[in-house]
């Protein structure tokens, strides 16, 4: 009997892959343990290895194509044998994640995306996480947008989505609109904050019920008018299109979180210049004394981590998160978070990957660099691990080595904040060790992104300035 090989888990929040290249051709025998495709996920780029010695019979699975994890795409067998669609299943990974990702899509001839049609449930195209989370929240799927397999496929980011624009309403409004039929996204609510009472939800009956069509009136002929003609829009010359880059695996990737974080978030920016002279002669001397001993020199990005990782820990409020309340008690709750995981931005190949350090607070500067330099040297090079893009509590981002001093970056959801930070750069300024005329410093730009639902102005501008106070006096971190 042929080996099914298929994608295998790679993490927990991995739901889909995107195959890149297959490196043994359809009946090429292969060994156990060999390299029989790469695939991509969000995270990063992996081989999946050969289960068993054979035959390689390969699906109808195309470089390029997005499919779910667990997913049978290729039988290793005897040399007649054939990849028969019908009769493959899905990965044994668990009985549960096998059975309800076989619910989702089987392969076919056509496409792995195209939904079964036994029943209208059904017809929609959605991960396992994803209709898990639905049927948790009572979502209706076929009113998420999808953003999963190109656009097609539902995800369980989808569905958060969906939640974080949902309106705010009374049960009772609520269950009178779904019985009416009414959209609550298009009703204005007039209750505390904005909420949608049954008053509001009863004008919009009515305001719908005026809005019906009168009784048809007699037709009566008329000569029809002669169209009036409109010049066609123009079509954009061909030579101003240079190249087209399809939206697709980490581009994709980052557009939609971004998108969804602009769209849900409140952001606010937060910036503050500070006087980073004693930062960098700190990290002049420890680089002149452990470079050698640790094999790196410690960096800006080290030093400012384990600061900010200091602030987390003291201001608890800025490490937390919103999220959807459970217990239905509240639209939302905002989580505060036990540990302090710092994601530092990382610029490669393949676009913006966030390197998340566990537990940054309670590691030495010493062992922060190692581990975030193992880290970024996975990230470069495509061979991240699974564990290894996620978890994040907060974000660093640095754009100083481009000679930027101040910009607003995006909050990397479902985090409530990140940290920019500009150039280091020489400026004449007025210092308390010389009241009387400027001195030449060492400023710095950092811009603290928040949103505003789960942190407030004034607190936020206490953690930044925690922040400022121990990039000017280093040593402070010595008593954080």
């Amino acid at each position: 009997m042929a080996t099914e090989l298929y994608i295998p888990k790679q993490g927990q929040t991995v739901e889909e892959v995107t195959i890149i290249e297959w490196l043994a051709a359809d009946g090429a025998k292969v060994a156990e343990g060999q390299e029989i495709l790469n695939v991509e996920t969000d995270k990063a780029v992996f081989a999946v290895e050969a289960t068993a010695a054979g035959y390689l019979h390969r699906g109808p699975f195309a470089e390029g194509q997005v499919v779910p994890v667990l997913t049978v795409v290729a039988t290793i067998g005897k040399r007649d044998e054939v990849f028969d669609a019908g009769t493959v299943g899905r990965g044994d990974a668990g009985a549960g994640d096998g059975a309800e990702a076989r619910s989702v899509a089987e392969p076919s001839g056509a496409s792995l995306d195209q939904p079964v049609t036994a029943s209208p449930s059904e017809r929609i195209v959605a991960s396992p996480r994803a209709r898990k989370r639905a049927a948790e929240e009572r979502v209706p799927l076929a009113e998420v947008t999808p953003t999963g397999g190109g656009g097609i496929r539902v995800v369980e980011r989808d569905v958060l989505a969906y939640l974080a624009s949902a309106p705010k309403a009374s049960p009772l409004a609520a269950k009178l609109a779904a019985g009416a039929g009414i959209d609550l996204r298009k009703v204005a609510g007039t209750g505390p904050g904005g909420k949608i009472t049954k008053e509001d939800v009863e004008a919009a009956i009515a305001q719908a019920a005026s809005r019906l069509p009168p009784p048809a009136a007699p037709v009566v002929a008329v000569a029809a008018e002669a169209p009036i003609a409109r010049p066609a829009p123009a079509a954009l010359p061909s030579a101003e299109v240079v190249e087209r880059i399809p939206l697709k695996g980490v581009r994709a990737i980052i557009a939609d979180r971004m998108a969804a974080s602009v769209h849900t978030s409140a952001r606010v920016t937060l910036m503050m210049e500070v006087d980073a002279t004693e930062f960098v002669a700190v990290r002049e001397r420890l680089k002149a004394k452990v470079e050698k001993e640790w094999g790196f020199a410690p960096g800006y990005n080290d030093l400012l981590a384990l600061i900010v990782a200091a602030g987390l820990r003291r201001f608890s409020y800025m490490n937390a998160r919103l999220a959807s309340d459970a217990q239905g008690s509240a639209l939302y709750v905002i989580e505060r978070l036990a540990h302090v995981n710092l994601g530092m931005a990382v610029d490669t190949e393949r676009g913006l990957l966030v390197p998340v350090i566990r537990d940054a607070d309670q590691k030495s500067l010493r062992q922060f660099g190692q581990e975030f330099r193992e880290m970024v040297d996975r990230a470069r090079k495509g061979k991240s691990l699974p564990d290894d893009l996620s978890g994040g509590t907060f974000t660093i981002t640095n754009l100083g080595m481009y000679g930027i001093e101040g910009f607003t970056p995006v909050i990397n959801l479902p985090e409530a904040a990140i940290l920019g930070v500009g150039r280091i750069i020489p400026k004449w300024v007025y210092h308390p060790s010389s009241p009387d005329k400027p001195a030449l410093r060492q400023m710095m730009t950092l811009s603290l992104v928040f949103d505003h639902r789960v942190v407030d102005g004034a607190p936020a501008a206490r953690f930044l300035q925690y922040i400022k106070e121990l990039v000017e006096e280093p040593l402070l971190l010595l008593a954080a």
